[in-house]
């Protein structure tokens, strides 16, 4: 056998590293996947990806708007539409995220849950030999036997809710806080249950919307409304079909004080209803911005109000081609509002449609042109222009207050230099270039907007919001504490040591220590 020489530095063997394997491969994704860290960060990616959902219109909350939006953005619409961008909340990648952060949390709630049950089973740890060396330390001496001050600090820790143990004649342990951990898991169990809550919904809820002029009515039926959002598991026939009626539709404004700042603005919204429910009983009620109506399955929300042009429109020949009132949608607080008038009888050659302005109070300002000073009806008007062609163009879905022009053109006037413009006040009638007929304002009604929900986990969201509040303040308020009493015999009398040690930084250990101590201390004074 070969010798190594003296100066011979010794042979470099390799590391062999431990083969993990697939279960040791599966058991560290595990550890990961349910790691507290990546349940924070899929929270924040669970955030991050939201953002879309807000800065795209969504196709679920208002197709048209979507539509319109693509038609404008041919390059980039169709990849951000293959990427999900304007159906978010159901896209592969927002529930990829949803599901792992829901594992996530399951994750760190079950073993946490063991080792908190096992700690209220158990009891305090021993008390260490040099309490000195704990964050916070109080000593003195006091008289009486070993059993005396040990019997005196036991009712002392217990008095302040502590759970006590002595493991030996000279020691006592007490630790409290054990709510700290509890809130701790009641917060996260809360946010399952909560992520549990808004599935449920987004599965099984609905939302739609509905514009109805006073003395009109809505069934709820899908095809009823204007705009309807179910989620990926909704029957649409188990719709329960009440129906509302609009009676009245009253606004109250402020009108005493033209100088005042809050002149106009107004002081209250509401629609008087008749309902008709499921199983055919009648009754009123009174539907309010914080007052909704409330149905076998669905919540009824009043969400918003304006003014609804009654318009007939003939042709040449006299017969009527549209009447009916007709939405318009205020832009601001007078309630100058815009709107469309869609005519697509099938009797003419060309459909055409009126888009413009209607104005509660008009006036014609120098600089801004047609305007309404006061939101509430005193000199109404409405100013339209026209335009001929396609209504809805390529069968897109349009928004009932506005008019797509893409496919159409505007009227001139007969001079053929300016578009035409028509200002009608209430009982006017004009006559269409063309022989397109004639337009009359008949008159005016107030439309109430309503906003129809149904969410089946509105009630589990809101339990898990509450408790995952109260777990959350539970958790930053309550301090986890562990406080020490160890006795000495020293020539007739009992050396006190007291420590305290706490999980989190806090302010007051230091307090309680004292106090335990001057409690011992005071004790022995007084027998």
């Amino acid at each position: 056998m070969a010798r190594r020489n003296q100066g011979e530095a010794p042979p470099q063997q390799s590391v062999t590293q431990p083969r993990l394997g697939v279960v040791g491969y599966l058991r560290w994704g595990w550890r990961q996947l349910t790691s507290m860290r990546t349940a924070l960060f899929l929270l924040l990616l669970l955030a991050i990806g939201a953002v879309p959902g807000s800065v795209f219109p969504q196709r679920s909350i208002d197709p048209s708007r979507t539509a319109d939006w693509l038609a404008r953005h041919t390059t980039t619409g169709p990849t951000l539409d293959r990427l999900g961008a304007f159906d978010v909340y159901s896209s592969p990648w927002f529930s990829a995220i949803y599901l792992l952060l829901f594992i996530s949390l399951i994750g760190c709630i079950i073993p946490r849950t063991g080792v908190h049950l096992r700690a209220l089973r158990g009891r305090p740890p021993r008390a260490p030999r040099r309490l000195a060396r704990l964050e916070a330390h109080a000593e003195g001496e006091v008289d009486g036997s070993l059993e005396e001050v040990r019997a005196a600090a036991t009712r002392a820790l217990r008095k302040r809710r502590y759970r006590v143990a002595s493991h030996d004649e000279t020691s006592v342990s007490g630790e409290s806080g054990y709510l700290k951990e509890t809130g701790n898991l009641i917060f996260h169990t809360s946010l399952v249950t909560l992520i549990i809550g808004v599935a449920i919904g987004h599965l099984w809820g609905w939302k739609a919307d509905i514009v109805v002029p006073t003395g009109e009515s809505f069934v709820s039926t899908v095809t009823r409304y204007d705009t309807w959002a179910p989620g990926p598991l909704v029957d649409e026939s188990s719709l329960a079909p009440f129906s509302v009626t609009v009676d009245e539709m009253t606004a109250d404004f402020n009108d005493r004080d033209p100088a005042a700042r809050s002149f106009g603005q107004p002081r209250d919204f509401e629609a008087h209803v008749s309902v008709k429910d499921v199983e055919g009983n009648e009754f009123t009620d009174t539907v309010k911005v914080n007052k909704p109506l409330d149905m076998e399955d669905s919540t009824v929300f009043l969400l918003g109000n304006g003014y609804a042009p009654v318009v007939t429109v003939k042709d040449d020949e006299g017969e009527v081609l549209y009447k009916g009132a007709t939405p318009f949608l205020a832009q601001d607080g007078n309630y100058r509002s815009t709107g469309a008038i869609k005519v697509g009888a099938a009797t003419q050659p060309e459909q055409f449609g009126f888009v413009g302005l209607f104005l509660p109070t008009a006036t014609i300002d120098p600089e801004q042109g047609p305007i309404s000073v006061f939101p509430d009806t005193r000199a109404p008007a409405l100013a339209l222009s026209l335009y001929t062609g396609e209504l809805y163009p390529g069968g897109r879905p349009q928004n009932i207050f506005t008019l797509d022009t893409e496919s159409m053109d505007k009227v001139v006037t007969s001079e053929g230099t300016d578009q035409l413009r028509l200002w009608l006040t209430p009982g006017d009638t004009k006559t269409l270039p063309d022989d397109r007929g004639t337009i009359t304002f008949d008159g005016i009604e107030r439309y109430a907007g309503f906003s129809v929900r149904s969410d089946p986990g509105k009630e589990l969201t809101l339990v898990s919001a509450l408790l995952a509040l109260g777990g959350l303040i539970a958790t930053l308020v309550i301090k986890r504490r562990r406080v020490f009493v160890r006795l000495t015999e020293v020539e007739g009398r009992v050396r006190v040591e007291v420590g305290g040690m706490s999980r989190d930084d806090d302010e007051g250990l230091s307090e309680v220590v004292e106090h335990v101590r001057d409690q011992l201390v005071g004790e022995s004074r007084t027998s």
